[in-house]
């Protein structure tokens, strides 16, 4: 709490220069970087990964599970890495697209004898993926015509560098990838802008959710000016052309990286751990635990069968909702769709690991909106469910305090929460 309160102070404070949070923010990522995550086994299945590639083997057709229950020990420290991912990790199929293995496998060239030198290499990424994001946030605020400090609410932000750079979540890849394409879109440059979007899409799938919201930006004229459904297309066919190309292009560079992995097994594979998400797993939700305790007192029983189908549904229907009826056409309106948009499907989610909120969170900073920096705070309740090593359960008290500071900052009208008044007509 304290830090958090300190890197507001440091952000809002007057004589603050941006090169002064620049080098602050990289100092304190540099603290952390010879030490072993703290927070997080996942780091373990990143190597494991990074390993099986280096070896040539595929590491999405099999478990790590299966090769130790074989006393098949293909890579270096292998039973370490195992009995550090901990057996759910182990015996699931991996979920992590090619950009991600990617870093896992450079991790690998540098440290395959050593997880630790794989830590280091994996951090020193993620910090310049970190600064380049600081860079090109600066050049998207001045597009914007934001205060370039605004960079500093995710540059600096604690739960930035304690769990993208100190936990190793990948994330940090994924938005420096995302921000970038996002000034090459706002350029109307939207090939280059739709590569670079495609590859924040290949770090971690999730961006993917945001695409439909960008179909009115490229239109030539607002919506609303159309009288008939004739006269827009008439008008417009080349614009929904381009929108149509920028998709195929976001796709088609996520099937080209994939298209050295490609099997039949990794399709059901990948499906089957992706699946989990929305069926099996169970982490800080909001209204899906409210949909659940309902369907409790109606079956008696768990009904995530259900609910994990449905909530997703609500969400992709709210975003469908978000890109024809805001007027995204506009600038200062893309954005803060884009920003409600992510922030609806993680209220339906079943699962929202505190690494989650990377993406609204440097979404935040090219709007006036600041409720997704209360939430980096207080999502650290959530971890109150690893508070006995021997015995994880969520308490929902705390979970539900969490969600309460969450819901009241969304709407507050104080200046904390929106720091200038919303004057766009959206």
């Amino acid at each position: 709490m304290l830090l958090f309160g300190l890197s507001w102070v440091i952000v809002e404070h007057r004589k603050i220069k941006i090169q002064h949070i620049l080098f602050i923010g990289i100092f304190f990522r540099l603290l952390l970087i010879d030490l072993l995550p703290w927070m997080s086994q996942d780091y373990f299945r990143f190597i494991w990964d990074g390993r099986l590639l280096l070896k040539g083997i595929n590491p999405y057709l099999s478990t790590p599970l299966q090769h130790i229950s074989k006393g098949s020990f293909l890579v270096n420290n292998a039973l370490e890495l195992f009995e550090g991912m901990g057996n759910l990790n182990a015996k699931h199929y991996t979920n992590y697209p090619p950009m991600s293995q990617f870093g896992y496998w450079l991790a690998t060239i540098f440290g395959n004898h050593s997880i630790l030198v794989s830590v280091i290499t994996m951090r020193t990424l993620l910090i310049a993926a970190d600064i380049g994001t600081f860079f090109a946030g600066i050049k998207l605020l001045k597009l914007l015509k934001l205060p370039a400090k605004n960079i500093g609410y995710y540059f600096l932000n604690p739960f930035v560098i304690i769990e993208l750079i100190g936990n190793l979540h990948f994330e940090a890849l994924m938005v420096f990838f995302l921000v970038v394409s996002l000034y090459f879109i706002l350029k109307k440059q939207w090939v280059l802008g739709g590569v670079l979007f495609g590859l924040a899409v290949n770090v971690k799938l999730l961006p993917l959710l945001l695409t439909p919201i960008f179909a009115r930006f490229f239109l030539k004229q607002p919506l609303q000016s159309y009288h008939s459904i004739q006269s827009f297309f008439l008008n417009e066919w080349k614009s929904i052309l381009k929108y149509l190309l920028f998709v195929c292009l976001v796709l088609g560079i996520n099937i080209l990286l994939f298209t050295p992995f490609i099997t039949p097994k990794l399709i059901s594979n990948y499906g089957s751990s992706v699946s989990l998400w929305f069926n099996s797993f169970e982490f800080n939700a909001s209204f899906y635990y409210i949909a659940r305790w309902i369907g409790y007192q109606i079956t008696g029983w768990n009904v995530i069968a259900i609910t994990g189908k449905l909530l997703p549904a609500v969400a992709v229907l709210g975003i469908f909702l978000i890109s024809i009826f805001r007027k995204n056409e506009k600038v200062e309106v893309l954005i803060p769709s884009l920003l409600f948009g992510f922030t609806l499907y993680l209220l339906s989610s079943t699962t929202v690991h505190p690494w989650y909120l990377a993406i609204p969170l440097a979404l935040a900073c090219f709007t006036n909106y600041k409720f997704l920096w209360v939430w980096t705070i207080v999502i650290i309740f959530s971890y109150n469910a690893y508070s006995d090593p021997n015995h994880w359960e969520e308490n929902l008290w705390w979970v539900g305090l969490e969600y309460c500071f969450v819901f009241l900052s969304i709407l507050s009208n104080n200046s904390f929460i929106n720091t200038h008044k919303d004057t766009t007509n959206q």
